[in-house]
């Protein structure tokens, strides 16, 4: 008995500290911001205005605090967006109200073309997460270059992803390769494979997204779903031309040692960043980067294999000519619309220093119209069918017919191969004196 009263004695002993405890924590508890039950946001956060244009925006807020809060403007760029007013008092509550909402009309107005971003602080710090009140303001010349921009932007998509086909059909209808440089389609591919990987994660990962959006919490997505799709279009469209290769005449043709070296060293970089990345060295997002990298590599090496088979061959006959007009057009637009969204948006600055776009984008011109010059000037003279003269007394002649040493012509194609396997073949010594030739079902 004794031994309980001695605990009862100090429990009571302490009850006095422990209800000073306990309101001490209930009144720091009462003190602090509700940051799960508020909300503070821009009912709109992406702006397009026109210059010298006016549009009203909304900051909404959803519950109430139970103290006064100030909300100061940070504009990115004061000389393209201003806004009226710049600062917001929201005042606090006693009691707050959990469900309430308030609006407060903000004026943005544009006072010269370009993109901005504006951000708030807010005064006192913790109560409000600030990377969720911004604004996004874009100011333009014109809406009409808009959406002449976008316009193009969707045809030189429609073109670059059909450019696939006429190599394809010329392939199938020649039942032939000969002329397509491998070396061309192992690092296509392969580039093709790496951007649809970035790509696909980007666009379709939480875990990605979740890493992005932590690095750049302003910022979109930069992948859309016209990208998810050309990306595996071409992938799936240059596997396709790999199949032929595996079916259709190819002669001699195989993938260099050049090229089998520089594919080596892309997957060990493939390779050795998956593996960090799976160990935890490396964020995925920075693999992912990686393999993009891969890919603007490639695009700027790929073509200079067929460029030089074309011109060790001098013909051009099995490259097909509608891949590089499709192509061109594409790459065409995708520079007039980065020369119109220069002008409309004054971002110049974007224009010239985006590298990956603007440079590969001449890049790819470039070697489009020296493959045109190429298929019509430099060997324009090998992409047409002719006769050529064969004696049937040559011994080197695979050509046989019913009276010795006479002479027949042979309808080849540009590479010397007859365009029929089953011909049969009129003497030049005919009554019509004309060359004739009749092909066989």
């Amino acid at each position: 008995m004794a031994g309980i009263g001695t605990v009862l004695t100090a429990r009571d002993a302490c009850s006095p500290s422990l209800r000073i405890i306990m309101s001490f924590v209930i009144v720091l508890f009462l003190g602090m911001p509700s940051v799960h039950s508020q909300k503070l946001y821009f009912r709109d956060t992406d702006l397009n205005i026109l210059v010298d244009g006016t549009e009203l925006v909304k900051l909404v807020q959803i519950g109430q605090y139970n103290t006064s809060l100030i909300i100061n403007a940070a504009i990115q760029h004061p000389d393209i967006v201003q806004l009226v007013p710049q600062q917001i008092d929201i005042p606090g509550s006693k009691e707050p109200n959990s469900t309430i909402e308030t609006t407060y009309d903000v004026s943005v107005y544009a006072k010269s073309p370009g993109n901005s971003e504006v951000y708030f602080n807010v005064t006192p710090a913790g109560f409000v997460n600030e990377n969720s009140i911004f604004l996004r303001v874009t100011v333009m010349h014109s809406y009409i270059i808009k959406v002449v921009s976008y316009i193009m932007g969707w045809i030189y998509f429609a073109a670059w992803s059909v450019s696939f086909y006429p190599q394809i059909y010329v392939n199938f209808k020649r039942k032939s390769v000969v002329g397509l440089n491998f070396d061309f389609l192992s690092l296509n591919i392969f580039g093709f494979i790496m951007y649809s990987m970035f790509n696909c994660a980007l666009f379709f990962s939480e875990a990605i997204q979740n890493e992005y959006f932590s690095r750049h919490p302003r910022g979109l997505n930069p992948v859309h779903l016209n990208d998810v799709f050309f990306s595996m279009h071409a992938t799936f469209a240059t596997f396709i031309t790999i199949i032929q290769c595996f079916i259709y005449e190819r002669a001699d043709q195989r993938v260099s040692t050049s090229a089998r070296g520089i594919l080596a060293v892309f997957a060990c970089v493939v390779i050795v960043t998956a593996g960090l990345s799976g160990a935890g060295k490396l964020e995925w997002l920075d693999f992912l980067y990686y393999c993009s990298y891969i890919k603007l590599s490639i695009t700027l090496i790929k073509y200079v294999p067929q460029a030089y088979m074309n011109y060790k061959r001098k013909s051009t006959v099995g490259w097909s000519i509608g891949n590089i007009f499709l192509d061109f057009i594409g790459g065409f637009l995708s520079v007039l619309q980065m020369v119109l969204n220069g002008y409309n948006y004054n971002d110049w600055v974007s224009f010239f220093g985006d590298f990956t776009k603007f440079g590969l984008g001449l890049f790819s011109l470039s070697f489009d119209i020296f493959f045109m010059l190429q298929h019509y000037v430099f060997y324009r003279e090998s992409h047409s069918t002719r006769f050529v003269r064969v004696n049937s007394s040559d011994e080197s002649s695979e050509m046989t017919s019913s009276g010795e040493g006479k002479e027949f012509f042979l309808m080849v194609d540009p590479i010397g191969t007859p365009v029929k396997k089953n011909m049969t073949w009129t003497s030049k010594r005919d009554e019509d004196h004309r060359p004739k030739c009749a092909t066989t079902p």
